[in-house]
């Protein structure tokens, strides 16, 4: 291996080490890799392609997240920044906060995000322009914190209200939620009025 192409090997890897194994055909560009070789690398054994233009290291275990970071990936803007964020049912279930178990991933992207490309039929997507106090980084992907994701659902109305409390009461009990933050949220926003009686309730 010439000492540019080891560069570039070890420029990849450390940035798809932070995402569990994963990288898209522009990271792979900006490490140090030509546009256009991606089928080398694949066919060569070095890379496996999961989706178009996103791929993950062979040397890299497949990873039990692995729609979530790829969906993550796609979600990038021009800039490389990742524009969606894990959301409503899907966030719940990532917090391992109820026993809501969604067919498919629920995603919330900025009110301007647009792609030419369809959006994967796996995907749901809401808009909303999230305050950075409401997102949680993990290691690929970012989903809503716990208490915004439960108010997600709530002004939604797209799951049943025993969910809502369900997540809640767990969330308080694990300490992931807080009464201030409970205390907080009542105040600031308009939820349906079930919502908040069970917010008042829950901060005791």
């Amino acid at each position: 291996m010439t000492s540019a192409a080891k560069t570039a090997a070890n420029a990849l890897f450390a940035i798809a080490e932070g995402q569990q194994g994963y990288f898209t055909s522009k990271q792979a560009a900006e490490a140090g890799y030509q546009l256009g070789s991606q089928a080398h690398h694949v066919k060569s054994g070095n890379w496996v392609r999961v989706e178009r233009g996103i791929y993950r290291l062979t040397r890299f275990p497949q990873s039990s997240e692995e729609q979530l970071v790829i969906y993550a990936l796609w979600s990038r803007n021009r800039s490389g920044e990742l524009e969606g964020v894990y959301s409503h049912q899907t966030a719940l279930s990532i917090h391992e906060l109820s026993d809501v178990n969604p067919a498919k991933l629920h995603m919330t992207v900025p009110a301007a995000f647009r792609r030419t490309a369809k959006t994967p039929n796996v995907l749901v997507l809401h808009r909303s322009n999230l305050n950075e106090n409401d997102v949680e980084p993990r290691q690929g992907f970012d989903v809503t914190r716990p208490l915004r994701s439960i108010a997600d659902l709530a002004t939604a109305e797209s799951t049943s209200r025993d969910i809502v409390e369900q997540a809640l009461i767990e969330g308080r009990r694990r300490g992931v939620i807080t009464a201030r933050e409970i205390s907080v949220l009542g105040r600031n926003a308009h939820f349906p009025l079930w919502f908040k009686e069970l917010l008042a309730a829950n901060t005791k």
